[in-house]
């Protein structure tokens, strides 16, 4: 069922926004060569205990994860694209790191993602995060009253296109609410003009990933963590927003973005 927020509501989700945003800043700052995954997992497990908030991780188990997740933060290095999970391993120098992260504060959900390089970047590494950032800001800017769900996803995937990227549907943008993940479902690709019709109060993620070389991906023996199934290197950006009569409302704002 899809649930639109009323404007006190949208207004309620603004600290859930704010927090996942400062967690999400506060790890990049962290995010360095030598730094292992699990000192990650804990800085964040950390801030959401001071802030009184609720991970939307740890317990939680959908139908393709073997097990509940256990930890706060995906994190995703190199070929392992999404929901990586986090394990005993130093970041070396050239990683592609990317880390999503859900927090509840008072009950309301916000969900959002980066993707960084530790220590020194490959010129294909920055291009295909700069493709994610900006499908993103594209499908932000087609979250716009009467717009249909495929303008945001064809505004994605022609990004895409523009890259030389191939996109999987099979994983993408959700509702957002008092839960992590809810209806509509938001593919990485689709037809303009198609899909559910945009209203005031419908709060979502919008989340473009890529891969460099293939749309395919394989999951590792964790139960958990997607890769490539060519060994490509892959990125991930993600925002919470709120569709408003006077336009997308970013309620993950990052200050350092």
């Amino acid at each position: 069922m899809i649930e639109l927020k009323s404007p006190s509501e949208v207004e309620a989700m603004r600290p859930a926004g704010r927090f996942v945003a400062s967690v999400l800043e506060e790890l990049r700052r962290h995010a360095d060569v030598g730094v292992n995954l699990l000192d990650l997992d804990a800085l964040a497990h950390e801030m959401i205990r001071k802030a009184g908030a609720e991970s939307c991780y740890i317990d939680y188990h959908p139908s393709f994860g073997a097990r509940p997740f256990g930890y706060v933060l995906c994190t995703s290095v190199n070929d392992a694209v999404l929901h990586g999970l986090p394990h005993d391993y130093r970041l070396r120098d050239g990683d592609l790191l990317s880390v999503d992260f859900a927090a509840s504060v008072d009950g309301w959900v916000a969900d959002s993602a980066l993707s960084v390089v530790v220590g020194t970047p490959q010129p294909e590494d920055l291009r295909i995060i700069e493709a994610t950032q900006v499908a993103l800001e594209a499908g932000i800017s087609a979250a716009v009253v009467d717009n249909k769900i495929g303008d945001i996803s064809a505004a994605i995937g022609a990004v895409a296109a523009d890259y030389g990227y191939s996109v999987n549907v099979q994983f993408g943008g959700h509702g957002v609410g008092r839960t992590m993940h809810g209806e509509p479902h938001i593919a990485n690709d689709g037809r303009a003009g198609r899909g559910l019709r945009l209203r005031p109060g419908l709060v979502v993620a919008i989340e473009p990933w890529f891969m460099a070389g293939t749309d395919e991906l394989r999951t590792d023996p964790d139960g958990w963590t997607l890769r490539s199934t060519d060994g490509s290197r892959g990125a991930h950006s993600e925002h919470t927003i709120a569709v408003t009569p006077s336009g997308p409302l970013v309620l993950t704002a990052r200050s350092g973005d």
